[in-house]
C-alpha cells in the first residue's frame, strides 16, 4: 500500500478514475444534493477502491450493470474525512455511487434571497479546493488524479446553473430544469466547479462573458471589459490557450477568494468592482491559472507552490505586457510586504515557510498563506535573473509543454530543471527557497522610479497633486508603509484630504482601516463594523478581524462582529477568523 498524498486515502496500487458522470438535485430546502456519481476507471481491478468523501450520506453503490457492490464507510478522521472502500469484483470498470450531501458540506455555500443582489432568489455555489470535493462527490480527491466529467443538475426552474465546463444545453421538466455540462480536458478534483442563481450573461468577447446577477451585470461588465487583451498577452507569453473560453462568474460578497481559477469558469469576488478597473489583477493572476495550475498542477497540497509561484510570475509578466515594468513592480513590492506578514505569523511553525512542505496530519486550509505565492515568484525570479529573460522563457514553455495536463512533485521540478537550466539551482541556492525556512538573504527585489518616490513620502500627508496619478498598489504601498508610532493626528489629516474612510476601493480601503484601527483612529472603528458585514473575502477579514482581536478595547467587538457576521460568511472563512479569535 502507498498513499502519495497525506490528504488523502487514494493508493497508488490501486485504480485510478478515468471519467466522472454526476447527476445531481438541487434542493434548497433540505439544503441538500441528492446524487449519484459514477466514476469509470482507467482499468478493470479485483479488489478494495478507497474513495475520498467527507459527511456523504451513502445509500448504495452498484456496478455498471446495476448491481450492489460491498462498501464500507470508515469513522471519520480529522482533516480527512471518511475513507469509502468499495470491493470491486473482477472485470468491474464502472462503479455508481447513489448519495446526498450534508447540509453542512464543506464545498457549498447556501444563500438565502437576502444574502444576494436581487433579494429574490437563493444562491448556491461551490469553491472545492483544497480537499473540499470530497464532500460534494465520493471520488479521488487527490489533484494527482485528473479526470474528465460530466454533469447534470436538476434546478428551480427559475434559476440558471452554471459549471466549469462546456454547456451542452436545458431541459425544463414541470417547476424543474435540468442544465447540462461536460468537461473535455482532464482536471483535477479541485477544479470541479458549479453555482446556481438568478444569473444572466453578458458579452465580453469572442472567447469570454461574464455572468453575475442581473443588477450586478453591466457593472461588471463594464469592469471585466478588458479580458480579451488580458488573453492575448498570455498567449503571447506562455503560448495557446487550452480551454476554449475564459469567461467569468461574480460570485456573491460571501466568496471566500479574490477569484477561483476553474477553467472555463472562472469565479470572482465582487469586490473587484471598483469602477475604474483598477483590482482586475486579480484577473490576471485567474488568467494565469490557466497555463500554470490548471494545465500543470501540484500533485499534491506539499507541493502548492507549483500552482501559486507560477502564477504570481506569469500574473506579474502579464500586466508588465499591459501597463509596463513599473506597475509589475509596485505590484511585486506589495507581495514582499504580504511575504514578510506570512513569515511573521508562522514563525512559530517555521517548517511552513519553505516551499516544498510535509503536511501530514496538517490541514492544507490551516496551513495556507502567501508563502508559496510570494517565496515562489522570488525564486522563479532568481532564477529568470540567473539565466536570462529569453532562456528563461524558453524553459518555461518546454516545462508546461512537457507537463500539460498532468501534475508534478517539487522533485520531478527538480530534475526537470536540471536537465533544462545545468547548473542554474545551484546558482540561485534552490534549497533556500525549496528546503529552508525564511526569505533567502539574496532573493530579488522590486526596483522602481515609483517605488522610490513612494519612500519619499513615506509618513508625511502628501498634496492632491503628488497623489493624482496613483494605483491603487501606491495607495496600499503608502498606508502600509505608514510608521506604527504615526500620530492620530496624521490619520485626520489624511482621511480629511483623500476621504479613505469611504474608499470605493476595497484594497485601499482596508490598508487604510488597518493602519487607522491600529493607530487608534475612532472614526475607522463604525467604517469597519460595517465593511465585516459586506463581504466574506478572506484577504479582508483576517487582517481586520487580527487587528481588532489585538486590542484589548476592541476584542469584545471582535468577537460580537464575528458573532453577528459569521452566517454570512462562507465555512473556510469562518474557519479562518474562528482561528484568529482563539489565539487572541
Amino acid at each position: 500500500m502507498a498513499r502519495p498524498d497525506p490528504h488523502s486515502y487514494n493508493d497508488s496500487t490501486q485504480p485510478e478514475t478515468e471519467t466522472l458522470d454526476w447527476k445531481a438535485r438541487v434542493d434548497f430546502r433540505t439544503r441538500r444534493l441528492h446524487a449519484e456519481a459514477t466514476l469509470t476507471l482507467k482499468e478493470a481491478s479485483a479488489g478494495p477502491l478507497d474513495l475520498d468523501t467527507r459527511d456523504l450520506e451513502i445509500l448504495r453503490v452498484v456496478d455498471g450493470n446495476g448491481r450492489p457492490l460491498p462498501y464500507m464507510l470508515a469513522p471519520p478522521e480529522p482533516i480527512l474525512g471518511s475513507r469509502l472502500r468499495v470491493e470491486l469484483p473482477q472485470g468491474v470498470r464502472q462503479l455508481t455511487v447513489h448519495y446526498r450531501t450534508s447540509p453542512t458540506a464543506s464545498a457549498l455555500q447556501w444563500l438565502t434571497p437576502s444574502q444576494t443582489a436581487g433579494g429574490q432568489h437563493p444562491f448556491l455555489y461551490s469553491q472545492c479546493q483544497a480537499i473540499h470535493a470530497r464532500s460534494l462527490v465520493p471520488l479521488q480527491d487527490t489533484p494527482r488524479i485528473r479526470i474528465r466529467y460530466r454533469a447534470s443538475l436538476r434546478v428551480p426552474k427559475a434559476l440558471k446553473a452554471v459549471m466549469a465546463a462546456s454547456f451542452v444545453g436545458r431541459e425544463e421538466h414541470g417547476v424543474e430544469a435540468e442544465e447540462h455540462y461536460e468537461m473535455p480536458q482532464p482536471v483535477p478534483p479541485y477544479l470541479l466547479a458549479f453555482a446556481v442563481g438568478s444569473l444572466a450573461p453578458k458579452e465580453l468577447g469572442p472567447r469570454s462573458r461574464v455572468w453575475a446577477e442581473p443588477e450586478l451585470l453591466e457593472d461588471a461588465a463594464e469592469e471585466f471589459s478588458g479580458v480579451d487583451d488580458m488573453l492575448r498577452a498570455a498567449e503571447s507569453l506562455f503560448g495557446p490557450y487550452d480551454w476554449e473560453r475564459f469567461d467569468l462568474l461574480t460570485m456573491p460578497p460571501s466568496f471566500p477568494y479574490g477569484g477561483m481559477e476553474n477553467p472555463r469558469l472562472t469565479f470572482l469576488t465582487p469586490t473587484l468592482i471598483a469602477g475604474d478597473k483598477s483590482l482586475v489583477n486579480v484577473v490576471a493572476h485567474e488568467l494565469a491559472h490557466s497555463w500554470t495550475g490548471n494545465l500543470v498542477t501540484n500533485a499534491s497540497a506539499e507541493h502548492f507552490w507549483l500552482n501559486e509561484g507560477f502564477t504570481v510570475f506569469a500574473e506579474r509578466r502579464i500586466l508588465e505586457a499591459l501597463a509596463g515594468k513599473e506597475v509589475a513592480a509596485l505590484h511585486g513590492a506589495l507581495g514582499r510586504r504580504a511575504l514578510e506578514e506570512a513569515m511573521h505569523h508562522f514563525r512559530e511553525h517555521p517548517h511552513l515557510t519553505a516551499l516544498r512542505t510535509h503536511l501530514t496530519g496538517v490541514d492544507p486550509d490551516e496551513a495556507f498563506s502567501q508563502i508559496p505565492y510570494e517565496k515562489g515568484y522570488l525564486f522563479l525570479r532568481a532564477l529568470e535573473d540567473a539565466v536570462g529573460r529569453e532562456t528563461f522563457d524558453g524553459f518555461l514553455r518546454r516545462y508546461l509543454a512537457t507537463y500539460r495536463f498532468r501534475a508534478l512533485t517539487t522533485e520531478e521540478f527538480i530534475a526537470f530543471t536540471e536537465r533544462e537550466l545545468p547548473g542554474a539551482l545551484a546558482k540561485v541556492d534552490a534549497d533556500a527557497y525549496l528546503q529552508r525556512p525564511g526569505i533567502p538573504g539574496g532573493a530579488p527585489s522590486p526596483r522602481s522610479s515609483r517605488l522610490e518616490a513612494l519612500l519619499r513620502l513615506r509618513g508625511t500627508v502628501p498634496s492632491k497633486d503628488a497623489v493624482k496619478d496613483w494605483t491603487p498598489a501606491e495607495w496600499q504601498l503608502f498606508l502600509e508603509w505608514l510608521p506604527s508610532d504615526a500620530p492620530r493626528d496624521l490619520f485626520r489629516q489624511l482621511d480629511e484630504r483623500f476621504e479613505l474612510t469611504q474608499s470605493r476601493n476595497s484594497e485601499v480601503l482596508v490598508a487604510w482601516l488597518v493602519a487607522a484601527l491600529r493607530a487608534g483612529w475612532e472614526p475607522a472603528v463604525a467604517r469597519t463594523e460595517v465593511f465585516l458585514g459586506e463581504v466574506g473575502r478572506m484577504k479582508y477579514l483576517k487582517p481586520l478581524y487580527g487587528v481588532l482581536s489585538a486590542s484589548r478595547e476592541h476584542k469584545p467587538l471582535a468577537r460580537s462582529l464575528f458573532q453577528k457576521n459569521a452566517e454570512r460568511y462562507h465555512p473556510i472563512a469562518r474557519q479562518g477568523v474562528e482561528l484568529i479569535l482563539s489565539r487572541a
